[in-house]
């Protein structure tokens, strides 16, 4: 009978490619994985990998063995699942992966809303993009994934993960309060504040910027959405934020409705193993909740004005680079 543990090594093999990083997904040390995968290539009689520069390559027998360990491994989730939903109680730790505006928002009232209906269930939290987070998820890293997609850009799909709307929010136009600018073309000559290049939110950015007509001059890139708020509230830059990203807070800026009012979609996924876990279903649910009690606070109309004071030399014109400094 085949060890199930060195199977799921060879699966993971499969799914990330080095010997590395498995060790590092798993919490192994490299050589103990080498020497596992070494030992069920004994066990078989057949070499199951083969070294491909940096990566490994999985034989012909690798693949028909992986092949069959995910579905292994599917039916042990939905197994201990099964058994988990028979006493109907939501315990044990949930693994959480989101991004950062939905860790700001959506957490910390989740967190209440769990400690108080479901004292026994432990949830453990990571910021991670979605892209990455989706993966890891299907990999089964994390057990629940708050992703984030623009429209029409969709987020990767996976074998094996679902996807449910959680909530949608606004994007908007964010410039300072005293600023002249009434339209996205408006701003074509003045400073950017946007998220790293490869990001969703970034290429979304840049492309609402060119077919206004220009490209963006990007001089500040950071993924902390509170730093783009306070270059924003501060008179140094302008950028698209969304709704989310201020929940809980008064931001002293002005938010300008963008041409066909565009709306980002967040939502969940899990692994569809996982679908009859009670205490999966505690946590999805407790954030449909708080997603939509946020939703009922939402910008109700497209234009607000909030009280600030901003830099009165903030021009039309454009925004020094020496103004950055004194942010």
């Amino acid at each position: 009978m085949l060890d199930v543990r060195k199977l799921r090594l060879l699966r993971e093999v499969q799914l990330r490619g080095t010997l590395a990083e498995v060790a590092k997904a798993l919490n192994f040390s490299p050589s103990a994985v080498s020497q596992q995968l070494s030992a069920l290539e004994a066990e078989l009689g057949v070499e199951l990998l083969r070294k491909h520069g940096r990566r490994v390559q999985l034989t012909q027998q690798a693949e028909i063995l992986a092949g069959h360990t995910a579905e292994i491994l599917e039916r042990l989730e939905i197994a201990e699942q099964e058994v988990l939903a028979s006493t109907s109680r939501a315990v044990g730790t949930v693994r959480i992966a989101v991004f950062q505006s939905a860790a700001l928002t959506l957490i910390p009232p989740l967190l209440r809303v769990l400690e108080e209906e479901h004292p026994g269930l432990r949830i453990e939290m990571v910021q991670h993009e979605p892209e990455s987070a989706l993966f890891d998820t299907f990999a089964g890293d994390f057990d629940v994934v708050v992703a984030e997609q623009y429209p029409g850009h969709a987020a990767p799909h996976h074998p094996g993960l679902d996807q449910r709307l959680l909530t949608g929010d606004a994007l908007r136009l964010a410039v300072p309060v005293d600023s002249p600018v009434t339209t996205l073309a408006d701003a074509a000559q003045l400073a950017w504040v946007m998220e790293p290049q490869g990001s969703a939110s970034r290429h979304w950015g840049e492309q609402q910027c060119r077919v206004a007509g220009f490209e963006p001059d990007v001089r500040y890139e950071t993924a902390d959405l509170q730093a783009q708020m306070r270059f924003i509230e501060t008179g140094h830059a302008v950028g698209i934020l969304n709704d989310l990203t201020w929940a809980h807070s008064t931001p002293s800026v002005r938010f300008l409705s963008l041409a066909g009012a565009p709306r980002r979609e967040i939502f969940t996924s899990i692994r569809t193993a996982s679908a009859a876990s009670p205490t999966i279903a505690a946590v999805r649910d407790g954030l449909q909740r708080v997603a939509d009690d946020l939703s009922s606070t939402s910008l109700s109309t497209d234009t607000i004005t909030l009280p600030a004071a901003t830099p009165a030399a903030f021009r039309a014109s454009g925004v020094s680079s020496s103004a950055a400094a004194d942010a």
